[in-house]
């Protein structure tokens, strides 16, 4: 094919740009913008026959609608929930995904938080930088012998097995696929769901979202959380029903929760939102409650960081210009759609 596909990225950092600038996808004459890809900006990606975004960009059917030459969708993550993959399907567009760049980037960041809640160190570095060096408040329980469920293992799951296990911990797995001969080798156990919420000190998320993963943690089943256990998410925000966590954490049976992600984490993050246009009541409400959610000495969040890794985000770059140029040459090596 000759290099006059046009392809438009979306979501750029100034790096990204340089990157993109350095590689063979320069040839190509790529249009690159910092905005993210919805109705708004739609505009701008009108002829593209390639997009590459993230994952607050909105690739559903309305803006699919407008998007008449669109054939590849490559998206810089692994999860594609802001993809509408079944339009996609029927309009034989692909969409290529990032499948593995961060597992232990994102394992780590996990345990970071777990250290976080467990010594209070978000706490401690507050109360140091206001020159008060006392200790009352501040202790914390070892994560030697304490038991981690873990929701989730896949390459992300796994790395956190790993370092569990170097803490001395117990570990529960809950999947919905098991292999046995994996887990013996590793050294944890696989339960079911209701019995990890029940057993675990340290319960951490690492699922896509999905209709199955939706509300997985809800009002329903909070109340087998183990009391006085912490939760870590770091997969997508809507896997944990916020309304529920908010409960969990009032009432004691969670000590704290150690969030890179939560449910309306993306209307939070436009702060001028509610000033700029009318909000249905659902989405006001659930405004509201991250507000409160946000404001707990026992909660400590995270902007989405548990990706953003130097070595993490170089290998998102270079898998996606590969699923770029594969797509040229007629290869699906990461293709989920089409």
């Amino acid at each position: 094919m000759a290099n006059t596909a046009q392809i438009a990225f979306f979501e750029l950092e100034d790096w990204e740009k340089n990157y993109i600038q350095n590689s063979v996808l320069h040839e190509y004459n790529p249009r690159l913008y910092p905005d993210r890809l919805d109705e708004d900006t739609i505009n701008l990606a009108a002829d593209a026959e390639i997009v590459s975004v993230f994952i607050y960009s909105d690739l559903h059917k309305p803006v699919l609608d407008q998007l008449p030459n669109l054939k590849l969708i490559a998206t810089r993550s692994t999860g594609f929930d802001h993809i509408d993959i079944e339009e996609c399907k029927k309009r034989n567009i692909a969409v290529e995904n990032v499948p593995h760049y961060g597992e232990n980037t994102v394992a780590e960041h996990a345990f970071g938080l777990v250290l976080s809640l467990s010594r209070k160190i978000h706490k401690a570095v507050l109360r140091t930088s206001n020159l008060d060096f006392s200790l009352e408040g501040l202790r914390g329980f070892d994560l030697k012998d304490k038991t981690i469920g873990i929701v989730g293992s896949g390459r992300i799951g796994l790395h956190v097995v790993r370092i569990a296990k170097g803490f001395g911990m117990n570990v529960l797995v809950y999947d919905v696929r098991q292999e046995q001969l994996l887990a013996e080798v590793m050294g944890f156990t696989y339960v079911p769901f209701e019995e990890l919420l029940g057993k675990s000190d340290v319960i951490t998320l690492h699922v896509p979202l999905n209709k199955y993963t939706y509300h997985l943690i809800n009002s329903n089943n909070i109340l087998q959380i183990k009391r006085g256990a912490i939760l870590i998410n770091t997969a997508r925000g809507a896997v944990v029903e916020l309304e529920a966590l908010l409960y969990a954490l009032d009432k004691g049976i969670l000590s704290g929760a150690g969030l890179d992600v939560f449910e309306g984490e993306e209307a939070v993050k436009e702060e001028t939102a509610l000033l700029v246009q009318s909000l249905p009541r659902e989405k006001l409400r659930e405004i509201l409650l991250s507000y409160a959610l946000l404001h707990r000495d026992n909660v400590v969040v995270t902007p989405h960081i548990g990706f953003y890794s130097e070595e993490a985000l170089q290998r998102i770059m270079q898998t996606t210009t590969e699923n770029i140029l594969d797509y040229f040459q007629g290869k699906d090596t990461n293709r989920i759609a089409a």
